[in-house]
């Protein structure tokens, strides 16, 4: 196990260095190996991730990307190869801040992560982390835009108020049409609009059919 490992670059590829001390050369896998230049001494704090048939480094430039690397692939479903990559751009305070604001699409930009993991980020690490607000990541609201389609589906006022009050709104409509909200000791049991289903009767007319708690619902 390595803290960190000090010494001379001999050599950049497309995604690892090599650093030069006393003579052995570490094979030392970065989210960005064209921040270092050949010839420049460096320290680099690393991860060494060891399994039966593999001895992997993983380095860093800062310590902070490091805490950061350590906590994504505390992440479930998220191991070292799908999480080097989130840190390429260097900034660790962007990818912080995306987790708080719950921007899902933001950490859907990264190589191989999907819907599913980049919840997955938010669900484990949204609280933990030291976020430096930067502002670049508007919360959006999305609960006027959930009402308007519940109301549509046919939802009483009072229920849609309800429902709304118990779900994320940060997330887009489709995203929140899919959620299950439960209530407390309202009336209201539950919220779970199953998957939207078009069906094209003819060319040019489409009916979308919705299940619902109220029946079955067409458009």
């Amino acid at each position: 196990m390595y803290g960190y490992i000090s010494g001379t670059v001999k050599e950049i590829d497309s995604n690892y260095i090599i650093i030069d001390n006393n003579g052995i050369g570490y094979l030392i896998y970065v989210p960005n190996p064209y921040v270092f230049i050949i010839g420049k001494e460096y320290t680099v704090y690393t991860y060494s991730n060891i399994r039966e048939d593999e001895y992997t480094l993983y380095g860093f430039k800062t310590r902070e990307e490091k805490e950061l690397f350590l906590k994504l692939i505390s992440v479930k479903g998220l191991g070292p190869k799908m999480a080097l990559p989130m840190l390429a751009t260097g900034s660790t305070s962007l990818i912080e801040e995306a987790i708080e604001t719950e921007n899902i699409n933001y950490l859907k930009k990264f190589p191989k992560i999907g819907d599913k993991v980049a919840r997955q980020v938010i669900l484990d690490l949204k609280g933990k982390l030291n976020v430096i607000n930067t502002g670049l990541f508007a919360r959006e609201d999305h609960s006027k835009e959930l009402t308007e389609a519940l109301l549509g589906l046919g939802y009483k006022q009072a229920d849609v108020k309800k429902i709304v009050s118990k779900v994320n709104s940060s997330f887009p409509v489709e995203t929140l049409l899919r959620t299950e909200a439960v209530s407390s000791r309202a009336s209201l049991v539950s919220f779970m609009i199953p998957v939207f289903k078009d069906v094209s009767t003819s060319p040019g007319i489409t009916m979308l059919i919705c299940c619902t708690p109220f029946g079955t619902l067409r458009r």
